[in-house]
């Protein structure tokens, strides 16, 4: 009884007010009060004040529940609205974080205490009806067979309201686009389908849109030693491990390359000494491929790189096989042989290395698990559960960036279809068979680097500099895991996040045991583990992977999206005009460039990892332990930035200043 204050926090984009009726009624513990009426003109960026007279006892404070009706105009007016927080007669606060769409007629939003079933006095039949409205918003939907599911939509607009892209992003986005290839066209470039005459014709594709790593990388793409430095500091550094064995479908004897290695040392005594290590593209082998662009036959193969970390700890290639099936029709090819020779065999690794990286590593490891981690979030876990509270702001507009790029990009007709060798032919095949090789390990930092014999080699800037992050947000999480659970039996008790457990098992990794995901989590360490992951793959992971992609990609040779020739079936008889005949035409080559510079593109409204501008959590420990991680990552920011000085191309792409929360693009 008594004399309630409200605020109530409107966002502050342009378009998050309304012109609807807004009312509220306060649900405490022995009812809900009646509706009152609150404004009728909600403006963007406005927080309000009002008194809210309630002549009944209804108790502790619970949710609100706030009423939107039309009032001006007889069409739905979505609001936005940020918080409301109501102090009580006597004095307390109560928190309601929203961040969120209002569409409908009313909406119950509860106490922001995070809170878990197995261990809160919390109302369960209101965390079950926010459930069972999410699950009609959040369906899933078999995107192809073997491969993890999405949301259930066919475009941006069928995906729920909170998951589409705010105004400034959306506007952001269509620049972004629209300029993207603008320079290209007045050049009259995109309609090109010759080939190209000579290398140097390359540079005038972008005259605005520049790098110093771009540029960089268009100088030196061609020496060994930067050939094998993007196989640990390039956009996939996921792929390489330490060769203690040769495949037997890699026969490179001692004799081939005892010229490179010298006189002290051997092949054999180099595998054993940990010094050898392999770049294996087998999951290419057998992938359908797009037969034709602009007319023209189109190439795939599935090569074999093998390296050798000399006595100054530089790593080089050494051997080169364009196939997974030895013979006279496979040669191996040497840093010995033929200029041209060894020159188009790295063009044809680098050319597996774009469709491994972009649609296993990139695509599959980072943007479908995030959409799988999104999902399950949603439909599992109730706004007040505190791992929905550290999920949430790592998915942020993943639904829509993911929705955009299976209508644009993964489509038929769409921008793989029209430019690269895979085409959507190959992209369900080679997903359902990168699914086959996914383990927890993988995707796990640390336990990669270790699975892959990585832990020591020098100048692998990824797993510095992954570390230290990977360990900023291990201790993070692990302290907002041990405020909310205060056991092992409180993590193996709580149904909400089992369920959100096994429904990623279920729907993201297809129920397979032998890649070791959980189905469920069993003590607080191992949900340490699996948040650090989630977090991980959303964010840093992405970044690994995704920033890069203008820097190494666009000079093209470093990088074709497809080949216009086979393999070579010989030796001796490759000229540079032979290169030039088989990479992409001018028009194809010119899309690759947008399509990458695009991606890599930072968009308004993006926020930096740890900055999390939506306040979930209002318990002041919970706050605390934010502002220590937010700390860390600057600490982390300037010992990369102060390492980088003395690198001979900086690595840029896990500063936490340049990781976005989520992905986003």
């Amino acid at each position: 009884m008594g004399l309630y204050k409200v605020m109530v926090a409107t966002g502050e984009e342009l378009f998050c007010g309304t012109m609807d009726s807004i009312s509220i009624s306060l649900i405490g513990e022995k009812g809900e009060s009646a509706k009152t009426k609150l404004f009728q003109l909600c403006f963007h960026g406005s927080v309000c004040d009002f008194e809210v007279p309630i002549e009944e006892d209804i108790g502790e404070l619970l949710s609100v529940r706030l009423y939107k009706e039309t009032h001006v105009f007889p069409v739905d007016d979505a609001w936005y609205v940020q918080y409301i927080h109501v102090t009580s007669p006597d004095g307390k606060l109560y928190q309601f974080p929203a961040y969120r769409w209002i569409d409908q007629t009313n909406v119950v939003i509860h106490h922001g205490i995070g809170s878990i079933v197995s261990s809160s006095k919390v109302c369960v039949d209101q965390r079950t009806e926010e459930l069972e409205k999410n699950r009609e918003d959040f369906k899933w939907r078999l995107y192809a067979p073997g491969v993890p599911y999405c949301i259930d939509a066919d475009n941006e607009e069928d995906i729920p309201i909170d998951e589409q892209y705010s105004f400034l992003k959306r506007t952001s986005f269509r620049i972004i686009k629209f300029l993207s290839a603008i320079e290209a066209r007045l050049k009259g470039l995109t309609k090109c389908t010759d080939s190209w005459r000579n290398l140097e014709d390359m540079k005038t594709v972008f005259y605005f849109k520049k790098t110093k790593t771009s540029d960089e990388v268009s100088r030196i793409w061609n020496e060994d030693s930067f050939f094998s430095y993007q196989f640990l500091n390039g956009v996939n550094p996921m792929l390489i491990k330490k060769c203690i064995e040769l495949p037997e479908n890699f026969p490179v004897s001692s004799s081939m390359v005892a010229s490179l290695l010298g006189s002290s040392t051997d092949l054999d005594k180099e595998l054993e000494y940990g010094n050898v290590f392999l770049a294996d593209y087998k999951l290419l082998h057998g992938v359908p491929k797009n037969d034709f662009i602009n007319g023209k036959p189109q190439y795939m193969t599935a090569p074999m790189c093998l390296l050798w970390k000399d006595p100054q700890d530089q790593l080089l290639p050494i051997a080169i096989q364009l196939g997974q099936t030895p013979g006279e029709q496979t040669p191996i090819f040497l840093p010995s042989d033929n200029e041209w020779d060894w020159t188009l065999a790295k063009i044809w690794v680098r050319n597996a290395e774009f469709t491994v990286h972009e649609i296993v590593y990139h695509l599959l490891h980072t943007h479908l698990f995030a959409e799988v981690f999104n999902i399950a979030t949603h439909r599992q876990l109730p706004r007040n559960h505190p791992v929905y509270k550290v999920v949430i702001p790592h998915v942020r507009y993943t639904l829509d960036i993911n929705t955009l790029a299976r209508l644009q990009l993964i489509s038929p007709g769409g921008v793989f279809d029209k430019y690269t060798v895979l085409g959507t032919k190959g992209i369900n095949v080679l997903l359902e068979k990168a699914m086959q090789e996914v383990t927890y390990s993988g995707l796990c930092l640390p336990d990669d680097i270790e699975a892959r014999g990585l832990e020591s080699i020098p100048n692998y800037y990824y797993r510095d500099d992954g570390r230290m992050v990977w360990e900023a947000m291990e201790r993070y999480v692990s302290s907002m895991v041990r405020y909310y659970y205060n056991g092992d039996e409180s993590v193996r008790t709580d149904p909400e996040l089992q369920a959100w457990v096994a429904e990623i098992y279920e729907k993201g990794f297809l129920q397979r045991e032998s890649s070791g995901i959980p189905s469920s989590l069993e003590t607080v360490s191992s949900l340490v583990k699996y948040l650090t992951m989630v977090i991980f793959r959303c964010s840093a992971g992405h970044a690994a992977v995704n920033l890069g992609q203008f820097d190494f990609y666009t000079w093209m040779p470093n990088g074709p999206a497809s080949m216009k020739s086979p393999p070579p079936s010989v030796k001796g008889v490759t000229t540079l005009q032979t290169i030039l005949d088989a990479l992409p035409d001018v028009n194809t080559t010119v899309m690759e460039m947008v399509a990458v510079w695009q991606l890599s593109t930072q968009l308004m409204d993006r926020k930096c990892l740890g900055n999390y501008h939506e306040v979930h959590f209002i318990e002041e420990t919970p706050q605390r332990i934010i502002q220590e991680f937010q700390e860390k990552l600057v600490e982390i920011s300037k010992i990369i930035n102060e390492k980088n000085q003395s690198r001979h191309m900086p690595y840029l792409y896990l500063d936490p200043k340049n990781i976005e929360n989520s992905i986003s693009i």
